[in-house]
């Protein structure tokens, strides 16, 4: 094993009677693709529902897609007889002749069917991932110093006097000097990710904008790069990077400028509903649920205002314990059931405007789950009194999972079991729901019903609505509902 045997070769090793090489080139296009992938990873944490192993098949499978369209692009447009003629050259890709948009355009083709194949979005997963691409190249450019090209026309001796003298001796070439082109392109590739991966990011009001800033800035700098270089490919007359650039800068601008979103049909956020307190006023049949097993199991007289208050949300099993310890679970759970049935029909009713929201919501497309704490019967039970079965899609209740909120792998059932859109928009009156919503990685709305948690709802959740009918409006947003940007 012998490390930096020549200035192109990183490492060279035996096997055998076998000789293995390192390019540099490959070693800095896989560095620049790992800190790519390393801060893409990044943003993929906080929103929570993308399967980490899915991440990392896309990060593999594009990285070859796009290595196998770079070569393909330069074949093509280098010398496409020669390599028609000899196929097998093709995949010699360690003799040199890598095209970086030809890897994008492939890259790029290859995600979106694997995002799209994942019900994933498109938009949301590649936000993350383009910026970063910038900071790939502006370290995959220094392969094209090792290898002595990406270069411009001849200059003379003084004009890497100064800060470019680090520069001179790479970009002397069969006895003359050259332009540095690969250094001003890696320097405003690295600018255009501090811009947009640090500044724009926080600033982002729609989908797809930090793809179509990537493909304004990347399409804008070579151009002009592509311009003064004196070994690009061509098409006819043209330099063929000059043309992608322009296609890539129209894409962007037009995207940036919303243009697209007149013809391309945004998919709809599934909407999992927390039940009680929110789509329907079950307060009374709680309070009184609770009032009998304090009267039987307790003393009637300690089911205070304030207690009556603090039953209102959270799991049943964490108050029995708490409020009934030493007795049975199902015991309990009888006599709290037994006395809802007696008060359900006089005590149960829709909150405000929540029937007429389910329909349009159904109607209009969206994908409807509930998650409650109630048995799935129970709830399909009170929403065919009130004929508003026919716009919840499903329900996952107490036994259908086995973690209950504020885990959310009630969202994860429902999403996965139907395969609907995993972006969710989570829409509950208590802190457990919020928090479901959350551990989930959803967009969250409060519902308000209870003043006295306003404050504390408010605080946590994406947006807060006293009147279900607001959740008309915030479900047409050009938003992520993802994940909490607060």
């Amino acid at each position: 094993m012998q490390f930096f045997p020549n200035q192109q070769t990183f490492i060279t090793f035996s096997i055998g009677s076998l000789t293995f090489e390192v390019r540099w080139y490959a070693v800095l296009i896989l560095t620049g693709a790992l800190l790519a992938y390393y801060f893409s990873r990044k943003e993929m944490k906080k929103v929570r529902y993308i399967d980490s192993d899915f991440f990392d098949s896309l990060f593999v499978y594009t990285l070859w897609a796009g290595i196998a369209g770079a070569r393909l692009w330069y074949c093509v447009f280098f010398n496409f007889e020669y390599y028609f003629s000899n196929p097998v050259e093709i995949i010699r890709v360690w003799d040199g002749g890598l095209a970086i948009q030809g890897g994008l355009v492939f890259g790029t083709l290859f995600a979106y069917w694997f995002i799209r194949k994942n019900r994933y979005p498109f938009f949301k997963i590649t936000d993350m991932i383009f910026p970063n691409v910038l900071l790939a190249q502006a370290i995959g450019r220094w392969g094209n110093y090792i290898n002595k090209e990406c270069h411009g026309a001849e200059v003379s001796e003084e004009y890497f006097n100064g800060i470019l003298s680090f520069l001179k001796e790479g970009m002397y070439i069969n006895g003359h000097y050259y332009e540095p082109m690969f250094f001003y392109e890696s320097m405003l590739c690295l600018l255009g990710w501090v811009l947009i991966y640090f500044v724009l990011k926080k600033y982002q009001n729609k989908r797809g904008d930090l793809v179509y800033a990537y493909l304004m800035w990347y399409g804008l700098i070579r151009f002009f790069i592509e311009g003064r270089r004196t070994d690009s490919l061509y098409l006819g007359n043209f330099k063929m990077a000059q043309l992608t650039s322009i296609v890539f800068f129209i894409i962007g601008l037009l995207g940036y400028l919303g243009v697209f979103e007149k013809f391309i049909k945004k998919e709809k956020p599934t909407l999992i509903f927390d039940f009680d307190g929110t789509l329907m006023d079950t307060r009374t049949m709680i309070v009184e649920g609770y009032r009998a097993l304090f009267k039987k199991y307790s003393d009637e007289s300690k089911f205070t205002e304030e207690i009556q208050h603090e039953v209102i949300g959270p799991a049943l099993p964490d108050l029995f314990s708490k409020y009934f310890p030493g007795e049975d679970f199902d015991t309990l759970y009888a006599d709290y059931k037994a006395r809802q049935e007696e008060v359900m029909k006089d005590s149960v009713r829709p909150t405000l405007h929540s029937p007429e929201v389910l329909k349009a919501l159904h109607d209009d497309g969206y994908k409807i789950g509930i998650i409650s704490t109630r048995s799935k019967e129970g709830i399909r039970r009170i929403l065919g009194d009130f004929e508003l079965n026919e716009y919840v899609d499903d329900v996952c209740g107490v036994n259908d999972a086995k973690k209950i909120k504020p885990d959310p792998e009630g969202i994860f059932s429902l999403v996965n079991n139907n395969k609907w859109n995993r972006e969710v928009a989570v829409i509950g009156d208590s802190v457990m729901d919020i928090e479901c919503g959350l551990n989930y990685g959803a967009y969250t709305v409060a519902y308000l019903s209870d003043a006295s948690r306003s404050q504390e709802l408010a605080a946590i959740a994406n947006e807060s609505i006293t009147d279900m009918e607001d959740l008309l409006e915030i479900v047409k947003k050009d938003i992520y509902f993802t994940y909490n940007l607060k």
